[in-house]
């Protein structure tokens, strides 16, 4: 039994902890700048409490964290809300936790007026750039904003709500 809830400053360790263990796992080293480089990794409740942003953590039956995803404006271009940090350990993955987030993401979009969800990724993660492509984002030629990892990730993707 899973549960997804909202993030809690509990929660900073865990995430941390996630995010450079799935990155290691899947090659997406500090040094070529990826999201486990972010200075503010230690401290993402912090980041999600801010107006426009929200980050939901999945966790166990025993309330240990496996994985998450976030939304927040985009930087350098606020009219858009980018997807975030979504990352899960081997044992969520397969079992549609990563659609149920992107749904809650499209919801918050939504509600708070904005128009399109913006991400950024890589080709080794093959099987996220499929749901995306599953779930209406559309691939663009470049990137949008400037979120410091434009250059690492080849993949730029937009959803029009």
């Amino acid at each position: 039994m899973f549960n997804i809830r909202p993030i809690q400053e509990k929660d900073n360790a865990s995430l941390a902890a996630i995010i450079r263990k799935v990155s290691q796992e899947f090659g997406l080293a500090a040094e070529s700048g990826f999201a486990v480089a972010d200075p503010i990794l230690d401290n993402l409740y912090a980041v999600y409490s801010q107006p426009n942003s929200q980050y939901w953590v999945i966790e166990d039956e025993n309330g240990q964290v496996l994985g998450g995803g976030g939304i927040a404006p985009l930087q350098g271009d606020f009219t858009l809300l980018e997807i975030q940090k979504m990352y899960f350990l081997p044992e969520l993955r397969g079992h549609g936790f990563a659609q149920k987030i992107l749904e809650q993401c499209f919801e918050f979009t939504q509600t708070h007026h904005f128009k399109a969800c913006y991400l950024e990724t890589t080709q080794s993660l093959w099987q996220a750039v499929k749901l995306y492509e599953k779930l209406g984002f559309q691939h663009l030629k470049n990137p949008k904003g400037n979120t410091g990892h434009s250059h690492a990730c080849e993949i730029w993707m937009l959803k029009p709500l």
